[in-house]
């Protein structure tokens, strides 16, 4: 074994082998595997997740003799999985916040329509019209969830969402989705149909003076097995998960009170009913417990509430709600008395009595109306602002970007307002060291951050600033002032004005460097440039960063640019342009490279050649990126420059290999066979080992399948695949005269290394090259002698059957090529079972036979649509029939089928 087979073995031997997830049909096979699976500490696939599996199985349309599709049917399989999803969320004890946060609408929808119907309530009854009293614990808890689910959810759809960024399109993706959001809309109408009825139920159930259950998995157990049973009092609807007359009233509260608060909007007297609610809400956690382990109530949130309730609605004690500070701000905001709100956020840096998202939820509102054209308020923004900011300061929160925008710049009457609020909000008796330490900090960070003497002497000179800080550490900070500039003169002046450090171009020089950094505008980082070759022409400023990075094969050309500036502009807007191309930020790396190409234009051809290259590698990533991921074609101008790349006859041009690479991976991958087979030029393809690589995978994925006389470019390909594949023996003949052997080395014969063919592959995506490169590797690993159990692949009967030096192949280099091939394919495509058939024999050769099952099983589900057909002779063959007999579960599918 080579000594780099030897350590990718150990490497992936060395790691446990991560156990595949358990299929949902696997608790259809076994009773008992379902509790098992939810005691895990961390289940694979969540208990949510297994919801979902359940219900979509359980709710797949079914195909008829006449190719009709038919609504799913009520058979025994479907009410198996429908019982177990129920059995899931029993587990999770019916926690709607858990289970809205983790389903669909659609799917939770089914869940608690599933539950109404096996807790026996009649169809097409109006739960508005059903006595609750009067219905067996688990029915009328069945009853209150499901309306409970219905008025939260329709709260929540009244809640501003965030729309998620859309990725690539595509077809089949976006029309699932399209269905699903149809769904939830016809879902949610019905809802609010239903709205005052639901509220009706939930008002009622406040009545109720008993206890109620909810179901259990040894309930649902039970109501399976006395389907003879309706609206009874069974041993299942008095056995389960115990409510509390109180814990029960406490939910249905909050969850009331949501839904009046949300109808207040558009009738200000519901706030009352919301108001009643929310209080009593507060009461009955104040009676059972905030640890109650059934009545989970965000206590944050009923808070906030119940202050908005108390703001909303008229009091008849006047003097306690004008002594909250919510009100007073919410007064001040509706009459536009703003110096009264600064007042109050003034005293409350001191109390901190107002939560940070409240305070910056006022100063957003503020903004918009000064945006709005109030221009009055741009003063009053700066002035909330500076409170937040300090009140950040001390509870150790990061400075918000707001407030260094309002400080681009300063002025005296900022600087005074800024120290006003400092002091006011700092009892310096009382206050701990780690707060006085926090505000000294922020004074200081505020005169290192400010250029005008003036400013930096007022805050120097201030009280505050004295009593915080100690003599030494005000000499600290002169000798951070002198780091900055070299030409202090700290001769006669006091050392708490700071007023002997003049202003210094070095400074100015290190802002502009900082700003040069971090900038990806191309004017402005040319911008930039020409200010600080102005200042100095001794730096040379593309080495200022260690992260700017240019290939060696265009640095020395770059860098024999002689014109300074030039040269640091040419170098910089590649360095970021490649950077930015890294990261997949195409949008700026492209005006990077524009930029930089528009310059080189004037003076150099070999670097516009170089740009242009660059530039044909960014839109193959930009394309591959985006719209080649849902399967459009590239536009025919780019396959067209591709073309032109490959067919380059430009000399002295320097060249990156990754651009021929991703170009001829790119041919391959948008199936431009014809153009690599016979158009592309013969010097090429024996000069460029990508190229011939390339043109023997199209051309023999252009004769798939053909006459046995098309196999010639099949061996052409298997040749220089086992060269690459092979290793060299180096020998030394030693003083006796005796040969002993001192290497076993990878072959320098081969067009390329190993490592550069795999990582070619990985850039493949077309899946008929990957069949087939996938086939080869396959084949070579069959023909090692030592073989037990031969692996399957598709196509496979095209390759040579033996080699000439068998001893030259690095077969345990194979293996793992194989493993590693197989492994990216299925990332590719998980559904393909030609695939998933390689991945099965690997793992049966390697005696890992749950895994091989597990695979098996996959491959047939795939293409015979869970089982519901049969499954192709090609897919399990006579070998994989064996393998699977030996794992005495060949009944499974049988059973499955039922």
């Amino acid at each position: 074994m080579s000594a780099e087979a030897a350590d990718r073995e150990a490497a992936t031997s060395s790691r446990p082998c991560t156990p595949p997830q358990t299929s949902w049909f696997e608790f259809l096979l076994e009773e008992a595997l379902l509790e098992t699976h939810l005691k895990k500490p961390c289940p694979d696939p969540p208990p949510v997740q297994l919801i979902v599996q359940f219900l979509e199985q359980a709710s797949k349309p079914s195909v008829n003799e006449q190719n009709q599709v038919q609504p799913p049917p009520d058979n025994k399989r479907n009410r198996i999985l429908k019982l177990l999803a129920l059995k899931v969320a029993a587990h999770l004890k019916w926690d709607l916040d858990i289970l809205e946060k983790s389903l669909s609408v659609p799917v939770l929808n089914m869940l608690l329509n599933e539950l109404l119907c096996i807790s026996k309530v009649p169809p097409g009854t109006k739960h508005v019209d059903v006595d609750l009293s009067s219905l067996p614990p688990t029915t009328a808890m069945a009853i209150l969830l499901y309306n409970r689910w219905a008025i939260r959810t329709i709260v929540q759809s009244s809640f501003p969402v965030k729309q998620v960024k859309p990725g690539p399109p595509q077809l089949s993706v976006m029309n699932q989705i399209q269905q699903e959001k149809e769904l939830t809309e016809n879902i949610l109408k019905v809802l609010k149909e239903q709205a005052a009825d639901s509220i009706l139920v939930l008002e009622a159930a406040l009545k109720l003076n008993k206890d109620l259950y909810v179901h259990t998995i040894r309930t649902l157990d039970l109501l399976a097995m006395e389907p003879g049973m309706v609206n009874g009092e069974t041993e299942s609807s008095t056995a389960g998960l115990k409510i509390s007359t109180e814990e029960m009233q406490c939910q249905v509260c909050y969850d009331l009170g949501a839904v009046y608060f949300q109808q207040g909007s558009t009738n200000a007297a519901v706030y009352e009913n919301a108001k009643e609610k929310f209080f009593r809400t507060k009461e009955l956690i104040s009676k059972i417990g905030s640890s109650s382990l059934h009545c989970t109530i965000d206590e944050k949130r009923l808070a906030g509430y119940c202050q908005a309730c108390g703001v909303l609605t008229s009091s008849s004690n006047s003097t306690s709600q004008q002594s909250t500070p919510y009100s007073q701000i919410h007064c001040c905001m509706r009459c536009g008395n703003y110096q009264e709100l600064v007042k109050i956020f003034l005293e409350d840096n001191l109390t901190l009595s107002l939560p940070v998202q409240f305070r910056q939820s006022v100063l957003r509102e503020l903004f918009q109306k000064a945006q709005q054209g109030n221009d009055a308020l741009d003063e009053i923004c700066f002035r909330i602002c500076t409170c937040n900011t300090v009140c950040d300061v001390m509870q150790g929160r990061a400075i918000g970007i707001q407030f260094n925008q309002l400080f681009l710049k300063p002025n005296k009457e900022k600087i005074d307002f800024l120290l006003e609020v400092c002091s006011r909000s700092i009892n310096l008796e009382h206050a701990s060291e780690s707060l006085k330490r926090k505000m000294a900090a922020f004074l200081k960070n505020m005169c290192l951050s400010l250029e005008d003497l003036q400013l930096v002497f007022m805050i120097s000179s201030h009280e505050l600033f004295i009593t915080l800080l100690k003599d030494d550490e005000r000499k600290l900070l002169i000798d951070q002032m002198r780091k900055r500039s070299p030409r202090i003169n700290l001769c006669t002046k006091p050392v708490t004005s700071f007023y002997d450090i003049p202003a210094s171009a070095s400074v100015n020089i290190g802002q502009l460097e900082h700003q040069l950094i971090l900038s990806v505008d191309p004017w402005r980082i040319r911008q930039i440039l020409i200010e600080l070759h102005g200042m100095t022409s001794e730096r040379q400023f593309w080495t200022i960063s260690s992260k700017w990075e240019v290939p060696n094969v265009y640095g020395s050309v770059i860098l024999g640019i002689k014109d300074n500036l030039t040269r640091d502009l040419v170098y910089i807007l590649m360095a970021k342009g490649l950077h930015c191309s890294a990261i997949k930020d195409f949008v700026h790396a492209k005006q990077l490279f524009a930029a930089c190409l528009e310059l080189v234009t004037e003076f150099s051809p070999k670097l516009r050649q170089v740009m242009l290259n660059e530039m044909l590698l960014l839109d193959i990533y930009t394309h591959e990126a985006g719209a080649g991921v849902s399967g459009e074609r590239p536009p025919s101008d780019l396959i067209s420059r591709v073309r032109g790349y490959l067919e380059m006859r430009v000399p002295d041009i320097p060249l990156r290999q990754v651009v021929a690479e991703e170009c001829v991976a790119f041919m391959l991958n948008w199936r431009e066979n014809e153009y690599l087979t016979m158009q592309v030029p013969l010097l090429l393809v024996q000069t460029n080992p990508y190229v011939k690589l390339g043109q023997l995978l199209a051309a023999t994925c252009k004769e798939l399948p053909g006459p046995k006389e098309s196999r010639r470019t099949a061996k052409d390909l298997w040749e220089v695949v086992v060269q690459i594949c092979s290793v060299s023996n180096q020998h030394k003949r030693g003083n006796d005269g005796r040969v002993s052997l001192i290497k076993h080395r990878e072959s320098t014969l081969g067009i390329m290394y190993r490592n550069e063919l795999l990582s070619f592959i990985k850039k493949l995506r077309e899946p008929l090259v990957l069949t087939t490169i996938l086939s080869l590797f396959v084949k070579l690993h069959n023909v090692r002698e030592d073989i037990v159990n031969d692996i399957a692949a598709e196509h496979i009967s095209i390759w040579p059957s033996t080699i000439p030096n068998l001893q030259s192949v690095d077969f345990e280099a194979v293996a793992v090529t194989v493993k590693e091939l197989v492994s990216y394919a299925l990332t590719i495509n998980s559904n393909n079972h030609f695939w998933l058939i390689i991945q099965a024999d690997i793992y049966f050769a390697t005696n890992q036979y749950s895994a091989a099952l597990h695979y098996y099983l996959q491959a047939g589900a795939v293409c015979s649509d869970f089982f519901n057909k049969m499954v192709p002779p090609d897919v399990y063959t006579d070998q994989v029939s064996y393998a699977i007999k030996i794992f005495g579960t060949v009944e499974i599918l049988f059973w499955i089928r039922r």
